[in-house]
């Protein structure tokens, strides 16, 4: 301390403390600066720091648009293939229905076809059976004729006079065998 007071004393500069022009200066400097900054850089970093806050504020509206957007496009999509899935099952049953009525109307054809066929089947048999008959009668009406000419010793060659006779006879053994198939059935 003895040598800060004579330091002093000689009127030498503590170079610990400052000079009293230099804590002005600087003072006026600083505030100099400060008001720079404050009237020219404060602005700006107000400017860039709404602009950031308006485009990230932008972004988030633009991302949550686009999440609305997307969510209905997927509720819409969803809708299209319900209605599509709909319209599957109608046209599977519409199907279904239609190959159950064309089998339906193949089943009815083919019943038809098949009655058609049984009825030709029968009216040819019947037909069949008639020739049969009329050719059996001659040949029995012959053969009888010839048994009878034989066991009688007359010709019995008289066609309409044979004719007669073997009718006769067929009717009479047709008249016997009807009660007898009727009493069957």
């Amino acid at each position: 301390m003895v040598k800060t007071q004579i330091l002093a004393a000689a009127g030498e500069h503590n170079p610990i403390i400052p000079e009293i022009s230099e804590v002005i200066v600087g003072g006026i400097a600083f505030l100099l600066l400060l008001f720079v900054l404050w009237k020219f850089a404060v602005p700006q970093f107000e400017k860039t720091y709404a602009e950031r806050s308006e485009r990230i504020e932008g972004g988030i509206a633009r991302a949550e648009a686009a999440q609305a957007e997307a969510q209905r496009t997927l509720e819409q999509y969803k809708a299209q293939l319900a209605e599509a899935r709909a319209e599957a099952a109608r046209i599977r049953d519409d199907a279904r229905a239609e190959g159950q009525q064309i089998l339906e109307e193949m089943r009815a054809q083919a019943q038809a076809e098949s009655e058609r066929i049984v009825s030709q089947g029968q009216a040819q048999l019947a037909h069949q059976k008639a020739q049969i008959v009329a050719e059996l009668r001659s040949d029995l009406g012959r053969h009888a004729v010839e048994l009878a000419g034989r066991v009688v010793g007359e010709s019995l060659e008289d066609e309409a006079r044979r004719r007669g006779t073997v009718d006769r006879f067929l009717d009479e053994l047709e008249a016997a065998s009807a009660p007898a198939e009727s009493s069957k059935a």
